[in-house]
Order: C-alpha cells, then sequence, then structure tokens
C-alpha cells in the first residue's frame, strides 16, 4: 500500500510574521501552488496560495501573511494516498501539508505526484461532461494582464481558457502572472499587456463525450493540471485533476 510517507517531499514554509512579499516568491517556482504557515515550533498553523500572493502586487510590502491564512489540508505519514488524495479535493488544493501527533508539519505531499499512481490503480467510470466544471470563466485575447488579475482574485478561479474569435488560443493561469514579475510590469505600464503576450499557447482539449479515463491519461501525459472541453468549437467546461478524482469508483 502507497502511503504519504512514500511521496513525502520538503515543502516552503513561513511564519505569521513573514511577508506576502516572500509568499510571492516561493510561489514563483513552478512547483508549489501553497505555502504552508507554522508557529515558531512548527506547528501547522494554515496555507496561503498563488491567489493569495496577487493580491497585493507592489515590489515592497509590509503586509504580512497573516490575514489570508486559510485553514489547510493536514495527513499523516502512514494515511494511504487515497485519503491524501481526499483531503486535498476537498480543500481544493494542489498539495497536504504532512505532519505529525503535535501537529508539527515534516513535509509535505503534492498532487501532481499522488495522481498518476492513483488513476493507475482505480477505475475511472463516467465521461467528462459527468465531471467537467460547468462554470467556466473566458478570457479573450485582447483582455489586460489587470482584467485577468482582477478576474482570479474576484472569481476564485486559478485559469482562464482564452478565445480569439470565440476559438480556444490559449489558457492563462495565475503562474504566469506571478512568473517573472509580470504583474508588476504589468501594472507598471498603465496594465495594457495583453493577455495573449503572456498565455500558454499550446493547449491541450478534450471533448465532453470522452471517457473521465481518457482526462486523466492526457492529463498525465502532458503534465498539466487542466484541460479545458470543447464541443462543437465552443468551450464549454473546464476539467482538471479534482474533477477526474470525483471520477474515482
Amino acid at each position: 500500500m502507497k502511503v504519504a510517507q512514500d511521496f513525502l517531499i520538503e515543502i516552503p514554509v513561513l511564519r505569521f510574521s513573514d511577508q506576502i512579499t516572500k509568499a510571492r516568491q516561493i510561489l514563483r517556482d513552478d512547483r508549489f501552488r501553497e505555502v504552508y504557515i507554522v508557529d515558531d515550533v512548527k506547528k501547522l498553523l494554515g496555507y496561503i496560495d498563488l491567489t493569495d500572493g496577487l493580491r497585493v502586487t507592489a515590489t515592497k510590502s509590509n503586509v504580512t501573511v497573516e490575514g489570508y491564512v486559510k485553514d489547510a489540508p493536514e495527513v499523516h505519514a502512514a494515511d494511504a494516498i487515497e485519503q491524501v488524495a481526499r483531503e486535498i479535493k476537498k480543500f481544493r488544493t494542489d498539495s497536504a501539508a504532512v505532519v505529525d501527533s503535535r501537529r508539527h508539519i515534516t513535509g509535505g505531499v503534492l498532487l501532481s505526484d499522488l495522481f498518476p499512481v492513483i488513476i493507475s490503480r482505480h477505475e475511472l467510470l463516467g465521461s467528462v461532461a459527468d465531471h467537467m466544471s460547468r462554470n467556466v470563466v473566458v478570457a479573450d485575447t485582447t483582455d489586460t494582464v489587470q482584467h485577468i488579475l482582477t478576474l482570479i482574485v474576484e472569481s476564485g478561479f486559478s485559469a482562464f481558457p482564452v478565445q480569439k474569435k470565440k476559438k480556444l488560443v490559449g489558457i492563462v493561469s495565475r503562474i504566469d502572472l506571478l512568473r517573472g514579475g509580470r504583474v508588476r510590469a504589468a501594472l507598471a505600464h498603465a496594465a495594457q499587456t495583453p493577455v495573449e503576450k503572456i498565455m500558454t499557447k499550446d493547449v491541450i482539449s478534450i471533448g465532453p463525450e470522452e471517457k473521465i479515463s481518457t482526462a486523466a491519461d492526457l492529463l498525465v501525459r502532458h503534465d498539466v493540471s487542466r484541460l479545458p472541453v470543447i464541443d462543437k468549437g465552443s468551450i464549454v467546461g473546464i476539467v482538471d485533476r479534482h474533477d477526474v478524482l470525483a471520477g474515482l469508483r
């Protein structure tokens, strides 16, 4: 049986008094979507994520992480990876903190590491249409970075398909905005940078009638976290790793 300990990695942690800009520096790394917050003895207090890192766009800021901390998914080293996945799905995060009996953090487990193993061990039932998120917000290539930043902060969504003349041409996510200080650069230039300048152009999509197992295979094969769902040329939804996990028997 595979357990959390088998996938344990060292993960970044911060304290309540650390500045949000420090968190943002960590979150620019493609590997991490969450930073865990601990007290002085490394007891888990919660986490902040990429969206929180985007809320304060100044290069230098005295704002600390304290006001952004949310309850975190936490598991133990001996927990089966299926239990870890359930906790991650429950909190809609990309990782879980691994804690000991005193809730001292010992490391973390990433969904991206667990996902290929879990889907290889379990039958996935249903179609993409059965599990996809239909409440999808679509961006246009002419939308500005400022507009995308506002969408992320206000909607709670982490990525948006980008269309041009109603055709899918890319996808833009929180990490696209954080990478290379793009948000600060865009805001400094009247926020007129169009999203097509920073979006990911090589997008893998899927149809709603496809099996959810096919979506899982695509996510693993291309090492992406979500797929736009296209029906008759139109964007009708998004399916991500959390949606796939809902299809487990």
